[in-house]
């Protein structure tokens, strides 16, 4: 678990958003394509991890796009996470948000917007598919900024 001190403004610092961020894009590129090398090792998903097509408008790569806006749920993440619980919790709400939080958004306003068919078309493994990718990413996210913290205290000492 982080160290989920505020200063005295209530706002995290600039710093712990930029640990944020980075905890998001290394959380995507561990946990998230891990568990879709897993989920596609068994044949739970067609496409495999770390998918190199190019993503409009930049025609970057998929994975590199995925990593970018896991940085930026990331910040989200360090914003909410003052109201998490302590101990066993935390890590049960690090992964509600993560299935939740992205999945929603990906569902309910990225897919229309990219003319794809809301939540997965409705189709239970489409659906079951993105919550446990993102549920591992909020729980990678929960332990890369745990780790993060660790190596950015002791910078400080």
């Amino acid at each position: 678990m982080s160290d989920r001190s505020l200063p005295p403004s209530g706002r995290p610092s600039g710093g712990r958003l930029a640990l944020g961020f980075v905890a998001g894009f290394i959380a995507v590129l561990v946990f998230h394509q891990g568990m879709l090398a897993f989920l596609h090792a068994f044949d739970f998903s067609r496409s495999g991890p770390y998918q190199m097509q190019a993503t409009w408008p930049l025609g970057i790569a998929r994975f590199w796009s995925l990593a970018f806006w896991g940085g930026v749920w990331g910040i989200a993440y360090v914003l909410v996470e003052p109201w998490f619980p302590r101990g066993a919790g935390y890590w049960l709400a690090a992964l509600l948000f993560g299935a939740l939080g992205p999945s929603l958004v990906s569902w309910f306003v990225s897919a229309p917007l990219h003319g794809a068919p809301i939540a997965g078309g409705w189709h239970l493994a489409n659906m079951a598919r993105g919550l446990l990718l993102n549920g591992t990413w909020g729980i990678g996210t929960a332990i890369s900024l745990w780790l993060l913290g660790k190596l950015a205290a002791e910078k400080e000492i």
